[in-house]
């Protein structure tokens, strides 16, 4: 960790094996509203976890942390098990009195490799997030920094914008929200995403030359 703190009220879980999943540059061309419908439209967080800056986007696995309400220990201690191409998962509780992330640990992120940050509370420091370009989702904002002091837990199941969110699962997120793909599930949805955008494209198509130009209307 960059800071001196304790970790002994931190919940330290083993860094689960990777599940094989599909190329990630193959679900990465298909916007999360597809993904969504590609899952029933379920495994989409609720719409209060929003881009902290427009154009933003990830996808990656989910290296998941619990952590208490305006606390940001175990985020720090997270990062020391990242690996490149992680979205972190935070679970803060839905805070909205204290944010637990800020530009100093998104400098931290980017160190790591991490691909994108999701968190169900608030962040700080937003300007600074945008211009380091880390793709941040969050409830909020607030200028009220966090405590060090844990409690909190890494590599558990966790339950971030109404979805649960397990170590390993793929996130994707865009300007639209969060998806969670279920590791056992890539495959599956990866095949009924390209049935998704055959059906779409075949429908622009049908709409576009369906539509009269007004000089022939008028002639």
């Amino acid at each position: 960790m960059f800071i001196t703190a304790s970790t002994d009220s931190l919940v330290l879980n083993p860094r689960p094996l990777k599940t094989g999943t599909s190329d990630l540059r193959g679900l990465a061309q298909y916007p999360v509203a597809n993904v969504g419908d590609a899952m029933d439209r379920l495994g989409l967080m609720d719409s209060g976890l929003e881009s902290q800056w427009t154009g933003a986007s990830c996808i990656g696995p989910a290296l998941t942390v619990l952590t208490r309400e305006g606390d940001n220990l175990a985020i720090h201690r997270a990062l020391d098990d990242a690996e490149p191409g992680d979205v972190l998962v935070i679970n803060a509780l839905g805070g909205t009195t204290r944010a637990v992330f800020g530009d100093l640990l998104a400098e931290i992120c980017l160190a790591a490799g991490i691909a994108g940050v999701v968190i169900d509370g608030l962040t700080r420091d937003r300007a600074g997030i945008h211009e380091l370009q880390l793709p941040v989702w969050a409830r909020g904002v607030s200028p009220a920094g966090p405590a060090k002091n844990g409690p909190g837990a890494i590599h558990i199941p966790v339950a971030c914008g109404g979805v649960v969110v397990n170590p390993g699962d793929l996130i994707t997120a865009d300007d639209d929200g969060v998806a969670v793909i279920p590791a056992g599930r890539v495959e599956t949805v990866l095949g009924r995403l390209s049935q998704i955008d055959s059906f779409e494209s075949d429908l622009r198509a049908r709409i576009r030359n369906s539509a009269v130009p007004s000089s022939s209307a008028n002639a």
